[in-house]
């Protein structure tokens, strides 16, 4: 269940992050969701030893859930590290690319970056860096020269909204810059959050299997929960 939910998280973030890729280029960002993937692949299979391990309460079984757990859970605290690193870092990140992704906007023949944008301002609610004002230094709005914005700027409510500055009232007032750092500064607690809570389950489950490693060490009359197809 524990590694079900990691991937979880993991696909998570890949999916969302996808769709605000253009905002950033840093793709190290993306560094801790593929590792609470992996964490939670192989947790998966660690689970199986583990269960085995106790249920034929094997001492070398166990002595290696342990281990390999440790092994995950020191992963687990890099993941955190790296969390808390490049949170700090999507700020810089989206400012630094963020005016570039919205002087390439192409309105006309939306490429993947124009799509980029206006998903980000329907999901958002928002429009340009800092407000609508934004788009009228762009390559796009002087081409066009109608003294509107893209359509996504548009409030969701209004129908016959057409983006035209000399109807403010109808655009988002927001800037987007600020959102879109505000939507992956999120993104990367949820990771975080993911890997502190399976770090304190997998000390829980090191704990569990050192009192049973424990117990069959210093009892020499402790015998095996299954003996001979009969309970002890």
């Amino acid at each position: 269940a524990a590694a079900g939910i990691l991937c979880y998280v993991g696909a998570y973030v890949f999916i969302t992050y996808d769709d605000y890729d253009h905002f950033f280029e840093d793709v190290y960002t993306l560094i801790p969701a593929v590792i609470i993937i992996a964490v939670g692949t192989l947790l998966f299979i660690i689970g199986l030893i583990g269960c085995c391990a106790t249920i034929r309460e094997s001492r070398c079984g166990l002595a290696t859930f342990v281990i390999i757990l440790l092994l995950v859970f020191i992963t687990e605290v890099v993941v955190v590290v790296l969390g808390y690193i490049y949170r700090a870092k999507v700020e810089d990140e989206v400012n630094h690319s963020i005016r570039k992704v919205y002087n390439g906007y192409n309105g006309t023949n939306p490429d993947a970056a124009s799509r980029a944008i206006d998903y980000v301002q329907r999901q958002l609610r928002c429009c340009g860096i800092h407000n609508y004002s934004d788009w009228e230094s762009t390559v796009w709005f002087k081409q066009t020269k109608n003294n509107s914005v893209p359509l996504s700027c548009c409030k969701a409510a209004l129908s016959n909204c057409t983006g035209s500055l000399t109807r403010p009232m109808d655009l988002y007032s927001e800037g987007c810059e600020a959102l879109v750092v505000k939507k992956l500064q999120e993104i990367m607690m949820y990771v975080i959050w993911a890997a502190l809570a399976f770090a304190a389950i997998q000390l829980l489950g090191m704990l569990c299997a050192c009192i049973v490693l424990c117990r069959r060490s210093r009892d020499p009359a402790y015998e095996l929960l299954i003996t001979g197809g009969t309970y002890a």
